[in-house]
């Protein structure tokens, strides 16, 4: 039996390896960001486990496997070759939400994140995809970044609040409507 080890010591000063070799602080603009997109993949990985949905679940698998080239993208300086998220990346997200979305009632009021075990994931999931998009917009603002990369996560979190009530809706978790506060 062939025993590999995870650990390598190399970032045991806080720092990491980009793809292509350059070394930075793990604090870094670009550490940031694509440590969001992996939080993100987990999270709908979590929602996957949760879901009873074979639709939605084969369209998740193709978002955690997008997401790597997404994490590839912000991992990698500009002149360094790996695969990029591209157009037809974020095509396919703006497909799935028009897809889903059309079995759903239209939406004229905020609705509380929550419902089914499942679909509450995917509305936490949605948060944290704004978050790395918060955060590359940031690191394009410091860093030469490809622009789609903004484009797909702007688009996924769209995708995921989408996906969040169609689970809802599929397994009868009806949506609740918030209520501002009246209080003064």
């Amino acid at each position: 039996m062939r025993i590999t080890k995870v650990y390598t010591r190399g970032g045991d000063s806080g720092e990491t390896s980009l793809v292509g070799g350059s070394r930075v602080s793990k604090a870094n603009a670009r550490v940031d960001a694509y440590g969001d997109v992996d939080e993100l993949n987990s999270l709908i990985g979590l929602a996957r486990a949760r879901l009873k949905d074979p639709e939605i679940d084969q369209s998740l698998s193709v978002i955690q496997n997008d997401l790597f080239t997404v994490s590839a993208d912000l991992a990698s300086p500009s002149n360094v070759e790996v695969p990029r998220v591209g157009e037809s990346l974020v095509q396919t997200l703006e497909s799935m939400s028009d897809h889903y979305n059309a079995e759903l009632g239209p939406l004229k009021e905020f609705i509380l994140p929550g419902g089914s075990e499942a679909g509450a994931t995917l509305h936490l999931a949605r948060t944290v995809a704004r978050r790395a998009e918060r955060r590359a917009v940031g690191l394009a603002e410091r860093e030469d970044l490809n622009s789609q990369v903004i484009v797909y996560l702007n688009r996924l979190s769209d995708l995921l609040f989408i996906l969040a009530r169609t689970v809802n809706h599929r397994g009868g978790a009806a949506e609740k409507l918030a209520e501002f506060s009246r209080r003064v």
